[in-house]
Order: structure tokens, then sequence, then C-alpha cells
């Protein structure tokens, strides 16, 4: 207790804590005892102790207190002491701040010793992007980003995006290595960096086709000994010499990159050495590539392959070696799991939900590409070889078939037979195909469809419509979701005008298969016929949604758009089609017909004469080309139109009085006189020409008029009885139809009115005379000389028959016109006008003789 004073009242109570004490002298803890003990026991931990006096820290030992001035202690305690204050007065604070304490602390403060009361903490300061390190690390990240949008950009098709991604990447790299080279570190540089930007930027100069570049970059790579397994991209550089057909050049660097990868990356040889073998294929060398073949067969045989190695052996012809190569094809493992697996059990349903799951996932996916490009392969290898490996292919054929069936592709087999069959069509040897696939009628449902289906197509074109709707019933009742036997059953349908039934058929097949375009066109001819425009325009635009450059899809859309009376949208479909198949003659003639219908007489013009140049034989397009150019006043351009019509039609007289005509409307009296002798010569019975030869002997003074004239008589003479007989009887044929027909009908029109002309024929009126709106302006009755601009008859297009005129029933027309040359414009004979203005419903009937049908 020496060291316990009592403080007087007038001393200061808080006074001196911040003094400094010697206990804390830090030179002198080696020597403190008690501060070594605790630094040796519980990492400096004391144990508590148990207090005594109240107000004390620590108890059991004789502690400094505040009650008397303040000494300097020698303690080991490490800290001063507290006192106690009596009457509940506050306890002095201790004088070590860092705990949060303060001698300054007054009555009724706050205890806050981690100073949450000041508010929150200033923001951290961000890190200075001005130092070197952070410029570089701020470019690589640029750098990279650069890259991988070259990669999305290439990814999405966007080749130019690409390229320009992979350059700004390059010129990026380019100017951190200078950044690293200022900032002295040099030898830092990021090789991967470096190399992925010269990687990205060849390839994609490779993907848009800028090979030199590409080349360039890549040689860059190569050389550039600091990069390691740089040698592997030669095969890129070889690939790209095969584009370019430099095939040397890409063999040689294919064999400096098998040289520079060990035989541990064996995949990687493979496919270089098959790259080998497929050029020496293009370059002829088939010994070359066979080497390079049977050794990647004998290491690791693959489908590609063996099938490039067939056909190595098929072009030089060897018959043995192409059969083990085929027998060696078919043993390739696919290396895929069986389809049981995705059978699922009936009694586990967690089974159940996994299969169901992965039946259709990516690899199941994958596996099923795999074995459909391996069948593709067999199937071209037998087709192929079996012609080749036997005398005939039809043993051929059965060498193969018997192989499939001892291998793992047993399906296959069939499928063989019925491209045996199919052979012998390409043979145009339908008994033996037909017989081939009859062979399969007893067969599984699936092979059996498929045989029936061609039998059906087969009869159907032979047009034995009765056994080729026979097997159509055959293949629907093996496989009724087959499409093509439902197309083939509405096709037997239709021609026997079933059309709704048809349809229906159609839409079978469609359901069973959204994509058949057969299906869709068929069932767009159907509603046609049917007269249903509308559904069939929609069946023909889905058609073309699908078939973008289809010519006969075009071709109906804008024959549909004619019937629709809608001649803009007709030739703005013409207008695509011609773009597809632009030398089409029908489609020309076509346009023309309706730029004429529309009143555009210089565009129908353009495409007749097109027409016209690529099909000189269209006897519709020569004569619109024709009256054209008589319409136009232009006669003498017409003759080389009308001469080429009477080579075409030698027997039929109209073109050759066209071509008189057109001599005498140009002038040439002299050769229509000679035109017009020779026609006689040939159809000496011709009324029209007889009446010209009259009219031109006439007016030149020539002495063989008046035989002309008796000719002309006795053959008026004969045609008037002939009429009349044919009156009567038709008039004796009406009485005994009314008498038949007056006790059941009443106000039944009379049949015989719509009965054409003995030795004639009803045909529909063409649609593309340019003439032919004049006539029917003008009408039938007008018998004078008309304008110059309507002189050409509208019977012009109404081509008459062999024994009749050709300017038919009125004086309206191009003869009216000629002058004699003392320049008086000559009558016709008043008994001829006279006689066909009494005929003029018979004239009318005899022109329609040999009009062609639409």
């Amino acid at each position: 207790m020496e060291h316990v004073h009592l403080a007087a009242e007038e001393d200061d109570l808080y006074s001196g804590y911040n003094d400094y004490n010697p206990t804390f002298d830090s030179e002198e803890l080696d020597n403190d005892a008690g501060f070594q003990q605790a630094v040796r026991t519980s990492h400096g931990r004391r144990p508590p102790m148990t207090a005594k006096f109240p107000g004390t820290a620590i108890g059991g030992r004789a502690l400094g207190t505040s009650f008397g001035s303040r000494m300097p202690m020698a303690s080991s305690m490490g800290r001063p002491m507290t006192g106690a204050v009596q009457d509940g007065a506050a306890r002095p604070m201790t004088a070590v701040r860092a705990a949060g304490y303060s001698s300054a602390m007054t009555r009724g403060s706050t205890f806050d010793p981690l100073g949450q009361s000041k508010g929150p903490a200033p923001p951290l300061e961000g890190k200075s992007e001005d130092t070197p390190d952070e410029k570089v690390k701020i470019l690589e990240k640029k750098v990279n980003d650069l890259i991988e949008e070259s990669c999305l950009a290439h990814g999405h098709g966007d080749l130019q995006l690409s390229l320009d991604r992979a350059k700004e990447a390059g010129r990026k790299e380019r100017a951190l290595v200078r950044q690293r080279e200022q900032s002295g570190n040099a030898d830092h540089i990021n090789l991967d960096l470096t190399y992925s930007v010269l990687f990205n930027l060849a390839t994609q100069y490779a993907n848009n086709d800028m090979y030199a570049e590409a080349l360039n970059t890549y040689q860059v790579i190569v050389k550039n000994k600091m990069f390691s397994n740089a040698g592997r991209l030669k095969v890129n550089m070889a690939n790209i010499h095969f584009k370019q057909k430099n095939y040397p050049k890409a063999i040689k660097l294919y064999r400096m990159a098998l040289d520079q990868i060990s035989n541990s990356h064996k995949e990687m040889r493979i496919k270089i050495m098959q790259n080998i073998g497929v050029v020496f294929i293009r370059m002829g060398q088939y010994s070359d590539a066979i080497t390079s073949f049977e050794h990647i067969m004998s290491e690791c045989p693959n489908i590609k392959t063996g099938f490039n190695l067939i056909l190595c052996y098929y072009a030089i012809g060897d018959r043995e070696r192409m059969k083990k190569a085929f027998q060696k094809l078919i043993c390739v493992p696919l290396g895929i799991d069986e389809e049981d697996k995705y059978i699922p059990p009936n009694d586990d349903t967690h089974a159940n939900l996994v299969i169901e799951a992965i039946k259709n996932d990516k690899l199941h996916q994958m596996e099923r590409e795999r074995k459909a490009l391996a069948e593709k392969f067999i199937m071209t290898s037998a087709k192929l070889i079996a012609p080749a490996i036997e005398a005939t292919f039809a043993a051929g054929f059965d060498w193969c078939v018997d192989m499939v069936k001892s291998s793992q592709y047993v399906e296959l087999a069939n499928d063989l037979e019925i491209n045996k069959a199919i052979t012998y069509l390409r043979q145009r040897d339908f008994n033996q195909a037909v017989e081939t696939l009859k062979t399969f009628e007893k067969k599984d449902s699936r092979v059996k469809s498929a045989a029936a289906t061609n039998l059906s197509f087969l009869y159907f074109l032979e047009k034995d419509y009765d056994q080729a709707d026979r097997y159509a019933d055959l293949a629907m009742t093996a496989d009724r979701y087959n499409p093509a036997a439902l197309i083939n059953k509405g096709n037997t349908v239709f021609v026997k005008k079933d059309y709704e039934k048809a349809a229906e058929f159609y839409k079978e097949a469609l359901r069973n298969d959204s994509s058949c375009t057969e299906a869709l066109y068929n069932l767009g001819l159907t509603y046609k016929r049917l007269g249903r425009l509308e559904e069939s325009l929609d069946c023909f635009l889905k058609l073309h949604a699908i078939l973008r450059n289809s010519a006969q899809v075009m071709w109906q859309l804008a024959n549909l758009f004619e019937m629709l009376e809608d001649p803009h949208q007709a030739i703005e479909w013409l207008m695509q089609l011609i773009t597809v198949t632009p030398t089409d003659p029908q489609v020309l003639a076509k346009l023309g017909e309706l730029y004429d219908s529309e009143g555009d007489k210089s565009q129908a013009f353009q495409y007749y004469q097109e027409s016209f140049r690529y099909f000189p034989s269209n006897i519709d397009v020569i004569e619109w080309l024709g009256a054209y150019y008589i319409d136009t006043q232009f006669c003498e351009k017409a003759i080389q139109y009308f001469e080429r019509a009477t080579l075409i039609q030698p027997t039929q007289v109209k073109w050759q009085l066209m071509v008189a005509s057109c001599y005498r409307r140009s002038g040439n009296y002299q050769k229509a006189l000679e035109t017009y002798k020779d026609i006689h010569r040939k159809f000496p019975e011709n009324v029209e020409c007889l009446r010209f030869l009259v009219r031109l002997c006439t007016d030149m003074g020539m002495k063989e008029v008046q035989d002309y004239a008796t000719k002309l008589k006795k053959v008026e003479k004969m045609k008037e009885i002939r009429e009349q007989r044919v009156k009567s009887a038709r008039e004796g044929s009406t009485r005994g139809t009314r008498r038949e027909g007056s006790a059941s009908s009443v106000g039944t029109p009379d049949p015989v009115r719509h009965l054409p002309k003995k030795d004639s024929v009803s045909h529909p009126e063409p649609k593309h005379s340019p003439l032919l709106d004049q006539g029917r302006d003008s009408g039938h009755s007008s018998h004078g000389t008309s304008a110059k601009g309507e002189r050409l008859s509208a019977k012009m297009r109404a081509l008459p028959g062999s024994n009749e005129p050709y300017e038919a029933s009125s004086q309206r027309d191009i003869d009216a016109s000629y002058v004699d040359p003392l320049g008086a414009p000559m009558e016709r004979p008043k008994t001829a006008a006279k006689k066909r203005n009494e005929d003029d419903d018979f004239a009318d009937e005899e022109l329609g003789d040999d009009l062609l049908p639409e």
C-alpha cells in the first residue's frame, strides 16, 4: 500500500492520464518478467482475476488507484488501472486512444468505440490508368474482345465484318507491342495473343477468298520460330492451294505438315493422308491415291476413305479389287449404338422418361446422320460397280445384294433390288423393271409399298390406268402414310375427272408430308379444273415460297391471274419467269399476247419478235407478226412471215393468198398475178383465188380473163349446189328433231344452230390475234369499203379451209384498196359480193374450219 495515496479534494481526478509511463518503454520489455511470462502463455492473454475492490479491473494484487497523487508504477500490468468514484460517478477512462476511449469524455456521452456516428467512409480511390502496366492490360483486353467479335461475326455469316474486326485486332496488337517496348517490357510480349491475332486474320482472309493475303499471314506464323507447333498450319496453306487448284503445291505442303506431326497424333496424320489421296484423284494419279487410301483402310478404316478407294479402283477398271474394296466398305464399324436402346420398356417410368429425353438429342441425331451417310455411300458404290464387276449389271447387282445381306446393312438389300428395277427403267427395259418390282409384293410392308408405288407410276406413264390404280391401292394398303402412293392414287382419279376425290388424296398426302411439293402442285391443278381459282392460287403461292425458281409454278400463277382477269399481275409473274427461262418462246409469246390485249402494240411486237427469234415455227406468232406489219402498212415485211407459214403448212391456201395479197397491196401486181396463178394450179376450186385472177386480168387487159371468169362461174355454181344440199339436210334433220322432242319439251333451243357445218371443226377462238378485237368491235354487217386502218378483216384470224376463200364476208378487207394503173379504184364483181352477202352466216361458219385448238 506504500504506493497508494489518497487524493486531496482540490486535486484534479483526471489529470496525468496522458503522461508518459515508463511501463510502456519497449526497450525494457526484454527485462520485464511479467511481460515475458504473458508472451509465453495463451498468446499474451492472462487469466481473469477476481476483483476485491469495486471499480478495479483486477483483484488479488496491490493496484494503484486514483485516490491520491499519481506515481509512476513499475508494475508489469502493462496499463494504468482505473479508480472507483463514490456516489455513482462516472468511471474515468483509460488513456489508450486506439481502443476508442478518451480522457475528455463527459458524463452522458454516447459510447461509440467504432466511430459510426461520423457517417459513411469516403469512397475508395480508383486505380490510375496512367501507369504503363494499366495501359497494357487495357489494350490486351481490347484485342481479345475484337478477336471474339470477329469469330462471332463469322458464325453469323457476316464475313466482311469478321474480316474488319480481325484487321482491327491486328492493329491494336501492334500498338500493344510498341507500348511494351516503350515501357521497357519488351521481354514480356504475349506470344499467345500475337499468335491468336495472326491466326484469326489468316482464317478470315481465307473465308473471304483473299487467298494471297491468307497465305502471307500464314507464312508469317510459320516462319516465326517462337511459335511452337506452327508447322501444323501448313495444312491450312495446303487447303488454300487446293482451292486454287494448285495441286502439286498442295501435296508438297501436306507432306511437310505430315513430317512435322508425330506418330502420337494418329488421327491428324490420317486426315492429312486422306487429303493427299483426294488431291491425287483430282490430278488423275489414281495409283498414288490408292496407296494413300489403302494405308488409311489398314490403319484406321472409315466410310469416306473406303468409298474413295472404290472410285479409284473403278477408274482403273480393276474388278477384283473393286469387290474387295466393297467388302471392306460394308465392314467399316460406325461406332454408334443400336437403335434398340431407344425403345422404352413398359414397366420402368423413370427409364421411359430418360429414353424420351435422349431419343432426339444431339448425339442421336449425329448417329442417324452418320448411318445415313454410310448407307448413301454403300448404295452409290453398289450402283457404280454393279455393271462393271460382272458381265451384266443384273449379275453385278445380285452379287452386291448378297454381300449386303451378310453385313450389318441387311435392310439395304431391298433398296438395292429396287435400284436394280430403276436401272432397268433407265435402259428402257420396262418388262424387266416390272418383273423385278413384282417380286416385292410378298415382302415386308415398307418395301412392298415402295415397289407398288413405282409400278403404279410405270403403268400410269403407259396410260394403263386400271393397273396404275390397282398398284396405287396396294401401295396404300402396305403403307397408308406413303405420300407417293397417295399422289399416284390421286392421279388415277384425276384422269377419270373425279376432281373432288383426287383433291382429297392430295390433301391426305400433304397431311402426311407437308413438304411434298408434288401433292401441292397437283392440288393446285385440281382446284383449277374445279374452277376454284382462289384456292388454286393459294396452293401455287405456297409452292412458290418453297420452290422459288420453279418455272412451272410461275407459269401457273401467271395463268391463274389471267383467268382472274388481272393481266397486270399475270404480266408481272411472266416477267419473273423470263428471268428464269429467258429463251422460252411460249412465255415470250404469252407476254406479247397480254400486252396486245392491253393495247400496248409496241411491247407486244417486241415479245412476239423475240419469241419468233427463238422458235420461228410457231404459226400463231407468225400470223400475229404478219398481221401487225399489214396493219402498220409494211406489207413487204409481212411477206417473209407468210412465206414461212406457207413452208410450215403447204396445204393451207390461206398463207399463199396472204402472200399474193401483200404483193398486190405493195403495188407489185405482176408478182401478185404470178402468185395467184400458182395458187390456182394447186387449188383449182378456190373461189377467192379465181376472183382476184379475174380482177387482175381485167385490170391489166389480159386475154386470160374470160377463161378465169368461166371457171369462177362454174366453181360458184358447184358450191351453191353443195350449200343447198347441206341446207336441205339440215332442215330435214331439224324437223325430225322437233317432232321427236315436241311431246317432252317446250321452248327448247334448236340444237342445229349449235352444230358446225359438214366437214367443219369447231375450235375455240385464238386469244393472241392482234386484230381480233377490231373485228369484234366493227361486226360483220358492214359491206362497204372501210377506212384504211380497218381494211384488214377480223376474219383474218379465223383461218379458212383449203377450199374456202380467204377474204370472207365483206368488202371491208385489204383487197378493197386495190388501185388500177389509171388510179381509179376497182370494185368487186357485184354478183360475187351479192352472193357473199346473202350467205353471210354460212360464210362465218365456214371460216372457222381450221382454227387451231388452244
